[in-house]
């Protein structure tokens, strides 16, 4: 497993990065547009790599977040999605989000941390029984 990203959502993207860039000295190292989904994400790193980011999550619809909500998730690369999905599921983790798609799953944590495993490499063969399965609580 490898250590991927912290999200943190920002409701003003540019106070949010002139604070984290010009203030604190984070380097803007990836940037995308979901016009479909109405979101940028920002990755920031402190060294210039596209390792170890801070994601910023910019809703372009106005939303109030309070102490915590702005705080989105952690990321992991894994090295097979579903045997680790699995393992979790065997020892009564509940899979939020299954990884339907072969790619992408999310887990909380016992204090509600929501935690997103990404599959390392290019997304596997979608199959069941992650393919049925429909997401459970939100992350």
């Amino acid at each position: 497993m490898k250590y991927l990203h912290t999200m943190v959502r920002v409701s003003d993207l540019e106070a949010s990065l002139d604070f984290y860039c010009n203030k604190l000295g984070l380097v803007e190292v990836k940037r995308n547009d979901y016009p479909q989904g109405r979101f940028t994400l920002i990755f920031l790193s402190a060294d210039g790599s596209t390792e170890n980011c801070l994601e910023l999550t910019h809703n372009w619809d106005p939303e109030q977040y309070g102490e915590g909500r702005n705080f989105g998730h952690l990321a992991y690369e894994v090295d097979d999605i579903y045997e680790l999905c699995k393992n979790l599921m065997d020892q009564d983790v509940i899979i939020n989000r299954p990884p339907r798609d072969g790619r992408m799953a999310f887990v909380r944590s016992p204090d509600g941390i929501s935690i997103e495993l990404l599959q390392k490499g290019e997304a596997k063969e979608p199959q069941e029984p992650w393919l049925s399965m429909g997401n459970i609580g939100h992350w």
